[in-house]
């Protein structure tokens, strides 16, 4: 799974965002992936951290899940996330995240056709020959560490999901390794309120700012990057990005989507975020019908209230 807001889904993104708000977030994303297509793929996530001022660290719990309705394959993930927090210098800051989930994956193969099946006049018998139940179940443990750098006005992290490459088959004594995904993240804000008074949360004051970013992505064997822009205009937040990776030498083009963003950023702590994919893969998109992604977060300082002014080294990267 993967979301086109992905600042929307920060520890899913790089755990070591766990708590870089410095404040408490509760967080949830949906994603609908190319309705078009007759069959569902919905990824879903929810999240809460928290920021520990006496002990410079960052807590979290996440839950991620994606259905699938062809295979009726589905997958659930519970993790707790921890990170810690460095200071390098006058607002600049390290911070270290790791994350150790419990992965449930379930699938029903009852409808599905195997080759196997497809005689050479194109009927279909009754088995297979696949050593697949009707109902499959896979249980497995799942680690995930990123490493976060950010001062005022960047932000540069990296990060490994699947580290340990759990078997995923749902064959009894099969062996399908999940490819270890690696991400390398950043960006840099330009201040547009001409030195007004800033606030990082929420973007009050009448802060105005523009945001570059990139995300890139390489999951055996697949390569991917996210370049995009983010304009904040308190309380309205627009952006575009695009996904791909550029081609050179004749190589196939590699285009994914074109995507829109907006938001509206409240100073109350609610975050609300809805983007469009418009495919430009060969899949065309009158066939895949995009892609709708909504996100919502609601952020609030808990705990000690004398931290309340302790907001210098709040992440300066994207809303969505």
């Amino acid at each position: 799974m993967q979301y086109s807001q992905f600042y929307a889904a920060p520890m899913y993104l790089n755990p070591a965002f766990a708590g870089a708000s410095e404040m408490t977030r509760i967080g949830v994303n949906y994603r609908n992936q190319w309705p078009g297509l007759g069959q569902t793929l919905n990824s879903y996530s929810a999240y809460i951290d928290h920021y520990l001022f006496n002990l410079n660290s960052g807590v979290g719990l996440i839950v991620n899940g994606t259905q699938e309705s062809m295979a009726n394959l589905s997958t659930m993930e519970v993790g707790a996330v921890y990170s810690y927090r460095l200071q390098l210098g006058f607002r600049s800051f390290l911070r270290f995240g790791g994350q150790a989930s419990f992965v449930s994956r379930d699938a029903n193969f009852s409808n599905m056709v195997f080759g196997s099946q497809i005689d050479a006049n194109g009927n279909i018998g009754d088995f297979s020959g696949e050593n697949l139940g009707a109902d499959a179940k896979h249980r497995f443990l799942d680690y995930n560490f990123g490493m976060l750098f950010n001062n005022e006005n960047l932000w540069l992290g990296i990060s490994a999901h699947h580290i340990t490459q759990p078997n995923i088959s749902f064959i009894e004594d099969g062996t399908s390794q999940l490819p270890m995904k690696l991400s390398a993240h950043g960006g840099v804000k330009f201040d547009l309120s001409n030195g007004m008074t800033r606030n990082f949360y929420n973007n009050t004051m009448g802060a105005r700012e523009l945001v570059l970013a990139f995300n890139y992505k390489h999951q055996d064997p697949f390569n991917q990057l996210d370049l995009g822009a983010q304009v904040n205009l308190q309380p309205i937040v627009f952006g575009l990005w695009y996904r791909g990776m550029p081609t050179f030498n004749n190589a196939l083009p590699n285009n994914e989507s074109l995507i829109g963003v907006f938001g509206i950023s409240l100073a109350s702590g609610l975050d609300i975020g809805y983007s469009y994919d418009y495919t430009l893969s060969k899949l065309g998109h009158a066939n895949t019908g995009g892609a709708h992604e909504i996100s919502m977060r609601f952020s609030f300082l808990a705990g000690d209230s004398n931290q309340k002014g302790r907001k210098v080294s709040s992440m300066p990267c994207f809303k969505y």
